[in-house]
């Protein structure tokens, strides 16, 4: 009995160790098959990348660490419409990544600030890649720079530090698998293009060399094709692309006009709109106005004109805004005009602003405009006619008669020859016709013919 208990225990002992190595197997092994990833996403285990790396200018709601609060505390103000540069994180990847960016600033002096742009990147041991620059009447100069990936954060400080920075996009993608790809098939196009050489060099009928000979061509060039795409890729990987676009500040005044209409009137309350209307002969209608600020200058002195509605700034109803002053960047001001749709009508609205600068001198050479068309359809209600309507019928069909008998006698009048010429036609074969023939008349007139006569008599 004392035997049977023995082994019993000794048969649970030996199936809890049992369990015990398997559960510590399947632990171990869902460590190594699962990547840790940091923050930006990248694997800590030797992980490839999940995706293609992409950082915009959204704004992020997590807490700043330490780091990013002295690149902060070191950036220049940004002026107004400026946005705030990312960090972007460009080492310790271990992979083959193509870092692009593109910014835009804004500055006084388009000719000096790409002078420091360049001086700039200089500094870190990049290069002027490209240029394209025109003057007025908007100076613009687009740079394009190459520098190490190493140095591709600091460059992006630097240039967004000449002026106010207003836009800034940053791209990385992950070209790991695509050059192993290419590593892959230029080996394996490389030892075919040893097999056909060998091949070649063995051959000995014309045919066998010709054919040979072409084939090898082709493989040559498919590999000299694929070189080409590695030796593109390693370049955009060793050098990282900045493209920088410099505005002048100031230099970009637009406005934009939206006319919107509905129907009734209630003093405009009821602003905005839709796009179109179709409404009955004689109802009332609203037709709303917002012009918006869409430059980078401050605008003023706003005019706006409707020759369909017959209307200015000075009869319309103002909503929102201020039309004595200037307005920002961004601002608008909403106006609204009561008018009868007694017919079609197809708005022609046009809005001028004068550009400003902050000390309210007006920018010469500057204009902002816009022009927007809006449709409103006045459709008969129906129903027994009136007087009016009825005399006005008949009057269109009046002149419509009238129009239609000026453009007949147009079209003819480039023909009025062609009777006359029928005419004298006619009347040519006519004479023809009824004079005698030649022969009859000439027996008539002889002596023989005029001596028979009386004889016959």
């Amino acid at each position: 009995m004392t035997h049977h208990i023995q082994n019993g225990w000794l048969r649970l002992l030996i199936l809890a160790l049992v369990l015990l190595l398997a559960a510590a197997a399947c632990s171990s092994g869902d460590t190594a098959d699962r990547e840790v990833f940091d923050e930006m996403g990248v694997p800590l285990n030797g992980g490839g990348l999940a995706a293609e790396t992409t950082t915009t200018m959204a704004a992020s709601s997590e807490a700043p660490s330490a780091g990013e609060e002295d690149l902060a505390a070191d950036a220049n103000q940004l002026g107004r419409g400026g946005v705030e540069p990312v960090v972007f994180q460009t080492s310790g990847f271990g992979r083959d990544i193509i870092f692009t960016a593109d910014l835009t600033v804004a500055v006084p002096d388009v000719a000096t600030a790409g002078e420091q742009a360049t001086r700039l990147i200089q500094g870190l041991g990049g290069f002027l890649f490209g240029q394209h620059t025109t003057g007025d009447p908007t100076p613009m100069s687009v740079l394009t720079f190459k520098v190490s990936p190493e140095d591709f954060q600091e460059a992006l400080d630097r240039l967004g530090s000449i002026g106010d920075l207003r836009t800034q996009n940053v791209f990385a993608d992950d070209v790991t698998e695509r050059i192993v790809d290419v590593q892959s098939r230029i080996n394996t196009a490389e030892a075919s293009v040893e097999r056909l050489r060998s091949l070649l060099v063995a051959a000995v009928d014309i045919k066998t060399i010709v054919e040979l000979e072409n084939e090898l061509l082709q493989r040559e060039t498919q590999l000299e094709t694929m070189r080409g795409s590695l030796r593109t890729l390693e370049d955009q990987v060793a050098l990282a692309t900045i493209v920088l676009t410099i505005t002048e500040a100031e230099s970009r005044p637009a406005v934009s006009l939206g006319v919107t209409t509905y129907g009734g009137h209630d003093d405009g309350i009821s602003c905005p709109g839709s796009s179109g209307l179709t409404v009955d002969q004689g109802d009332e209608v609203t037709v709303c106005f917002e012009i918006i600020n869409v430059g980078d200058t401050l605008l003023r002195d706003f005019e706006l004109r409707d020759p369909v509605l017959d209307i200015e700034v000075d009869d319309l109803i103002l909503l929102f805004g201020d039309l004595d002053t200037p307005i920002e960047p961004g601002e608008s001001i909403v106006l609204a005009t009561e008018t009868v749709a007694e017919r079609n009508l197809r708005t022609q609205t046009t809005v001028t602003a004068t550009p400003v600068n902050e000390e309210g001198e007006i920018l010469s050479n500057r204009m902002a405009a816009n022009t927007v068309t809006m449709f409103i359809q006045a459709v008969n209600p129906g129903g027994i006619a009136s007087f009016s309507e009825g005399l006005k019928a008949s009057w269109d069909v009046l002149v419509n008669f009238v129009r239609m008998l000026v453009l007949f006698a147009g079209a003819i009048i480039p023909f009025f020859w062609v009777p006359i010429v029928l005419w004298l036609a006619w009347r040519f074969m006519r004479r023809r016709m009824d004079a005698p023939e030649p022969a009859t008349r000439e027996a008539t007139d002889s002596p023989a013919a005029v001596e028979a006569e009386p004889a016959q008599s």
